[in-house]
């Protein structure tokens, strides 16, 4: 039963976002080094891997408000969300050892793992991810905290970035990322730290459990089939929030974009820019670096502009730093491939990037929160889970989309594949040119569209503060209520 919150200690704030790093490990793996494993150095055909990898995102959209619910819905000791952080730990490891150790298969039965295990990975971290996210917002009802504790969660999802790309290229892919020994042992050792930090995070919040909402729902038993049709309900139930449906509308097409970014990174980096080893660590590392920093002024910013103009200015920032080095590049206005001056420029690009776009995202997640105070203000449910999990299924399955996307796009301007396939010299200069454009111009413009649904978003500070303010006299209601002994 929830009691009265006690203060958060940065304690718990730190136990918390300790856990997003294995989100963070999981993204920047996916993110920089699956699509590039299976298509340059095993050989697997760029339409054969996007679509793998577009399955396991589509299965894994479709699992994320199925957990959500369930996880709302769960009754037990171990509270609502504590019991799916601890049921994820050892089968996500598994899982993911399993997607960076393949064995010799033909090209149709390589295609099948990878599919297999993108999957299994995928839905073994939306076992803990929804729960966890859910959690978060739990913590605290306090309109500026609740932006504290998001910002510890990102703050912990750059450092698992910056572990994976420091560990790839630093210690596994020193010179190469083509050698093909190097990515088993990679995958254990991510695997490791992931399974680590979930338990961390299980274990750091444990005794907030009393202090938590307990499901007000009581059901006598659950089936796949009640949970799917529950679901359903609540997502239709949730969109019928206007604010809601324009931040789903939003990110719906900027997780579209990432999607393809994701998947053609190092494909970039390697043919268009033609950095390799250190040269990558620091490209990739430069965007969590300033990630990393912005999380220190989030507050501040949301404070200073409030939530829906972080998150334009976020967006447009992303936007504008994938398209602006591309366009000068294509236009001879850019520093030379090889060169120091590169390598510098496209850090500090990547680091401003990183800097804006985390104000986006920590404005964007503490905006869904305060819409589920909304939610319950007007239907009486909390219901963190199906809102959390409704974004994260916009996320995944529109990133799959954009996956699917990235692959057939490469086959269009008949890219190569294949261990052979080295440097932009084995590449025809337009062929890499049209990499930049679908990268860079043709998809970040989107963009636009996003700043648009944004701007629809209704709730304010003000508009929040009232909300809490009704919320608390209906809770007291309610706790005044449940405490009368019922007449027969």
């Amino acid at each position: 039963m929830e009691t009265v919150k006690p203060p958060l200690t940065r304690g718990i704030k730190v136990s918390y976002g300790v856990g997003q790093a294995a989100e963070g490990i999981k993204n920047a793996a996916f993110n920089v080094f699956v699509f590039f494993y299976y298509t340059q150095v095993l050989g697997l055909p760029t339409v054969y891997t996007g679509i793998a990898i577009g399955i396991a995102l589509a299965v894994d959209s479709i699992t994320d408000p199925l957990i959500g619910s369930l996880s709302d819905n769960w009754q037990g000791k171990g509270g609502r969300r504590h019991p799916f952080l601890y049921a994820s730990i050892l089968p996500l490891g598994l899982a993911f050892i399993g997607l960076f150790n393949p064995p010799e298969l033909g090209e149709f039965s390589l295609f099948l793992w990878l599919t297999v295990f993108s999957v299994a990975t995928r839905a073994m971290m939306t076992l803990y991810y929804v729960p966890h996210v859910s959690l978060g917002a739990e913590l605290t009802d306090d309109f500026n905290e609740r932006t504290e504790v998001v910002a510890f969660r990102y703050f912990f999802s750059y450092v698992g970035g910056i572990l994976t790309y420091g560990i790839g290229f630093l210690y596994y892919f020193p010179e190469t990322q083509f050698d093909a020994d190097a990515y088993g042992p990679f995958g254990i050792t991510l695997s490791l730290l992931m399974m680590a930090s979930v338990l961390l995070t299980a274990s750091g919040t444990r005794a907030r459990i009393p202090h938590l909402p307990a499901s007000r729902v009581s059901h006598d038993k659950i089936s796949p089939w009640s949970v799917l049709k529950k679901t359903l309900s609540e997502i239709r139930s949730a969109l019928t929030n206007q604010s809601f449906r324009w931040l789903f509308s939003g990110v719906l097409i900027v997780f579209a974009m990432v999607g393809v970014d994701n998947a053609l990174n190092l494909h970039m980096n390697t043919y268009f820019w033609e950095l390799q080893g250190q040269g990558n660590l620091y490209f990739f590392a430069a965007t969590p670096v300033g990630a990393l920093l912005g999380t220190a002024f989030a507050s501040t910013f949301t404070r200073w502009f409030d939530k829906k103009p972080s998150v334009i200015i976020g967006t447009l920032c992303w936007a504008l730093c994938q398209v602006i080095p591309v366009v000068l590049r294509l236009l001879g206005w850019f520093p030379e491939n090889g060169t120091d001056e590169l390598l510098v420029t496209l850090i500090v690009i990547k680091f401003v990037q990183g800097f804006g776009v985390v104000q986006a995202l920590i404005a964007f997640n503490s905006m869904v929160a305060d819409v589920v105070d909304e939610h319950e203000l007007i239907t009486g449910l909390r219901q963190e889970g199906i809102f959390f999990s409704s974004v994260s299924f916009s996320n995944k399955m529109t990133s799959g989309i954009g996956t699917v996307a990235a692959g057939f796009a490469l086959a269009l301007i008949d890219w190569p594949t294949g261990s052979d396939v080295q440097t932009a010299a084995d590449i025809g200069a337009e062929t890499i040119a049209w990499l930049g454009l679908i990268y860079g111009p043709i998809v970040s413009g989107f963009a636009l569209v996003c700043v648009y649904c944004y701007s629809r978003y209704g709730l304010n500070r003000q508009r929040h503060a009232d909300i809490v303010a009704e919320l608390a006299v209906l809770r007291a209601e309610r706790a005044q209520h449940a405490s009368q002994p019922q007449s027969s």
